[in-house]
């Protein structure tokens, strides 16, 4: 089985409960259109089981076959800076379809950032490595394809469907 490399840090962006028992890791393309499809079926997973649920996203641009992939999880990354991680991530897949260059600076002003810091920040080297960190990490952990899932550290074997399905079964 393919584990996680590294573990979960605080370099992460972690949405839930410290305390939970079941922590999902994906990693994802802003422009993969079965990461736009895993996307409501996380929303239902974080919704269903709350506080057994710690979430975290790690990039995994295509860049190769999806142009906008890098510049998406940048535009999610300078969000970050000032807060606003999940609100650009959310907002990047609830807008995928019209996903385009000019959709980043329109989305930053819709979930309140500061224009100005947000074009400046996303010009920035620290963000590339992230994101480069976040990709080499998918890599090393055996990744092949957008959305891939781990689930307390060993890589899943199926989509954001099957995930939710075994944790029902898991729950009940």
């Amino acid at each position: 089985m393919s584990s996680l490399k590294p573990e979960v840090s605080n370099q992460d962006h972690i949405k839930g409960d410290d305390s939970a028992s079941i922590t999902i890791v994906e990693f994802g393309d802003y422009q993969c259109p079965y990461c736009g499809d895993a996307y409501p079926i996380i929303k239902e997973i974080e919704e269903t089981f709350g506080h057994q649920i710690k979430f975290i996203f790690r990039h995994f641009p295509l860049a190769n076959a999806h142009e906008l992939a890098f510049p998406a999880a940048i535009a999610a990354e300078a969000a970050g800076l000032q807060g606003k991680f999940w609100e650009m991530h959310d907002a990047l897949y609830e807008n995928q379809y019209r996903l385009t260059a000019d959709l980043f600076d329109e989305l930053a002003e819709t979930i309140g950032l500061d224009l100005e810091q947000f074009q400046q920040d996303s010009a920035s080297a620290e963000i590339k490595t992230k994101i480069e960190d976040d990709f080499d990490s998918g890599v090393r952990s055996g990744v092949n394809g957008t959305p891939s899932f781990y689930v307390n550290g060993t890589k899943f074997d199926g989509g954001a469907t099957d995930l939710y399905q075994m944790l029902n079964e898991s729950a009940g």
